[in-house]
Parts: C-alpha cells; structure tokens; sequence
C-alpha cells in the first residue's frame, strides 16, 4: 500500500503550478483561470465558489498548522502532508482568482481556531485531516446539480477528486479501515451546504463579510466515531455518529 502512496505522490510531483504549489489534475486549476468559464458564469456559481473557498481556507490553515507542529516524523508521511498542503493552497489561489474575473468579491479569510489538542499527537492530526478532507468531498458534491457552467463544474470535479485522494492516503497512513473508515458504502454521499457551514463554523472563530450562517442541521454526519479531541469537534462527533446510525438503519 505505501508503494501506491510513493506513486501517487511521484504523479503529484510532476503536476507544479507556480511557484512549487503542486495540484493533481492541472486541467482543474486551467479550466477555473479561463476566459471559458468566468465569463459565462453566473451569480450562483461566485457563491458556490466563495462556499468552496471558505472551506478551502480552513483546510490549508489546517495543514500549515499541522505539518508546523511537526507530529508528523515519518519521511514518507511528512512528504505527502507538506504536498497535500500545497494543493490546499493552490485550491485558494485558484478559487480567488477565478472570483475577482467573476467580478465576486471573494470571502474574507477567516480566523481558524481548532480544538486543544488537535496538533499534540500523530494520532490527533491525521483522525482531523481525515475528518476535514472527507467532508470537502461531501461539499464538493453536494453543490454539483448548482453549478450553471459546465466548465466550472469540471474543474469543481477535478478539486472534487482530488479532496478523494487525500481521504484516501491520509486513510491509509492511520491505518482506518477501508468501509465505515475512509469511505462509507459504494458512492460518495453529498452534504448539503447548511450542514457543513453548520458543522464547520465552531472551528471558525471570524468570518467577516462572507455573509454565510449556519443553517438548519440535518441528520448528515461530518466527523467519524472517536476524534480524540475535544471542544468543537467533540460535539461534531456526536453528529456524525447520529448520522451514521440513521444511514445504516
């Protein structure tokens, strides 16, 4: 398994944009910096790409954090880390450009606050990773049947895919199991844009002018059984958990 952990990172390794940001799947990043989808894009899809942001945002604050925290001492793990933390930012670099030839004002980053004890352990840092990239394939697809313009939904899939294979290694490298730990049943489940602002805005302690509110909660889970950490994602876990138990009812 590490041997297809070594090729994945030997493929993002040969996909640099600028100045050593790495995204697999370049094609995502051209399609959202082209006259083809900007210009054609309507309001609707700015505030679909401003909801990607935001949570863009909180993902590469969290690896900046993590991989500075060092908890990571494998060469091979803190290879793939500092790699998945240049895609997470090149997916803002992409998002906010593509906003400002919308003419979107982009969202304000926010100040990220996570929980005590997130960055103390290996243990603590890859079960939140894994929690956080999940739910970006969730987002991802659950604002798929919104986008208007075909050209910023295939790059919204690339990004889309690409959130997948960091679940994917970041699973593997803790050691979860295949079904019920880095995936659950035989297609990616959508969640809707509510029940992740609502699930993810504990971690954000500011969000000026993005002009997003949690909203109304369903029964869809976001963070998986057993994040040994507290605080915010503590209550998250008790989400996800009745989640859980309501899909396989």
């Amino acid at each position: 398994m590490m041997k297809y952990i070594l090729n994945r990172r030997s493929f993002m390794g040969r996909t640099a944009v600028g100045t050593g940001a790495v995204i697999g799947g370049g094609t995502a990043i051209e399609l959202l910096s082209s006259t083809r989808a900007w210009a054609a894009a309507e309001g609707t899809d700015g505030d679909i790409l401003n909801f990607a942001l935001t949570l863009e945002y909180l993902e590469a604050t969290f690896y900046q954090q993590g991989n500075a925290a060092n908890v990571i001492v494998d060469a091979r793990e803190k290879d793939i880390f500092a790699t998945i933390q240049k895609d997470e930012e090149a997916h803002v670099t992409a998002l906010t450009e593509t906003l400002n030839k919308l003419g979107v004002a982009p969202v304000a980053k926010p100040t990220v606050t996570f929980p005590s004890g997130t960055f103390a352990t290996r243990a603590s840092y890859l079960k939140l990773a894994l929690v956080f990239e999940n739910t970006g394939v969730g987002a991802y697809l659950g604002q798929a049947g919104s986008i208007t313009n075909k050209d910023i939904l295939q790059a919204a899939a690339g990004i889309f895919g690409i959130e997948a294979r960091h679940a994917a290694l970041i699973g593997v490298i803790s050691g979860a199991a295949p079904e019920g730990g880095i995936y659950k049943g035989a297609t990616e489940t959508a969640i809707a844009k509510g029940d992740v602002l609502a699930a993810v805005m504990p971690f954000l302690g500011g969000m000026p002018n993005t002009g997003f509110a949690p909203a109304p909660q369903s029964a869809t889970n976001l963070l998986p059984i057993g994040l040994a950490v507290g605080g915010a994602a503590a209550a998250l876990v008790a989400f996800r958990t009745r989640g859980a138990r309501g899909e396989r009812a």
